[in-house]
């Protein structure tokens, strides 16, 4: 039995308050916001929600609401950005009790980068902690992990079930989808090449388009596996667009600028973190207006 997650998962961002508080109202508006875009999961604490940044308790709030709101309707995949292994198993247990169907799970970060082994035993550990499913979110570039490295996770590791695929390098992606064993996932975050990745074979999307255009990005998954590649095409093509306005170092930022411009407000980024510009607000706006005519 392998894990039961496929399609478009947006990782949901966090709205805060100008004093740094999550904003909880305004992002159980986020929650129905996606939900109502037909989306096939929700993946709250990841990048995106700007999770690096919680406590434990907040972390736990989160996910407590993301449970609430959903109530059964989609899988929930939760984000784990932890720099210990013993923090990343806390902060799993404490979210036992709530019905998570995976966690996505970022290699640790800090500066100083563990070796395979100690990044193998750390998820080895965390494995053996809970029973939930990781996916590995593969994204720190100074312990970024290879196709045979993330290969034998999953196949040494019953509890490794998926990986979230970043970078935009769609050679490795394709050597993972070979090699990935029966009942594993590959899920792609390579947010200017969707369509290429879901041509290829990617299981679903977890990243920052869908964040930002959930409805777009149901819409391509959709034409996808319909087969309808002429329209896929003219769909990626806006959408690179779109991806090319929103980039930058407040990604998060932007994305919630994307999401409250659709009439959902979303809040601000949690600082030190700034708040979209005027001139990248500009940018959006304009790529947005061509975009959204894919809005499922």
């Amino acid at each position: 039995m392998g894990l039961d997650l496929t399609g478009v998962i947006p990782p949901l961002v966090t709205p805060f308050t100008a004093d740094g508080s999550i904003d909880e109202a305004a992002y159980r508006k986020v929650i129905r916001f996606n939900l109502d875009k037909k989306v096939h999961g929700v993946c709250p604490g990841g990048s995106t929600g700007e999770g690096h940044t919680f406590t434990v308790d907040e972390f736990k709030r989160v996910m407590e609401i993301t449970a609430a709101e959903v109530a059964g309707q989609v899988p929930i995949v939760a984000g784990i950005i932890s720099n210990s292994t013993r923090d990343a198993i806390n902060r799993a247990k404490a979210i036992a009790h709530l019905p998570v169907a995976a966690l996505q799970v970022t290699p640790v970060h800090y500066l100083f980068k563990p070796d395979e082994q100690a990044t193998h035993n750390h998820f080895k550990a965390l494995t053996e902690a809970v029973d939930t499913p990781v996916v590995i979110y593969n994204v720190v570039p100074w312990n970024y992990l290879n196709p045979a490295q993330m290969i034998r996770l999953m196949k040494e590791l019953p509890g490794v079930q998926g990986i979230k695929q970043s970078q935009g390098d769609l050679k490795l992606m394709a050597d993972l989808l070979l090699g990935v064993p029966g009942g594993c996932k590959v899920f792609s975050a390579v947010d200017a090449l969707l369509y290429s990745s879901f041509a290829l074979g990617a299981h679903g999307t977890i990243a920052a388009t869908p964040a930002a255009l959930p409805g777009v990005c149901v819409n391509l998954w959709n034409t996808v596996q319909a087969g309808d590649h002429v329209k896929a095409l003219e769909m990626h093509k806006s959408m690179l667009a779109f991806w090319n306005a929103l980039v930058g170092d407040n990604l998060p930022a932007n994305i919630k600028t994307s999401i409250t411009l659709q009439g959902c407000e979303a809040g601000l980024p949690r600082a030190p973190m700034p708040a979209t510009g005027e001139e990248q607000r500009r940018k959006i706006e304009a790529a947005m207006e061509d975009v959204l005519r894919f809005d499922a």
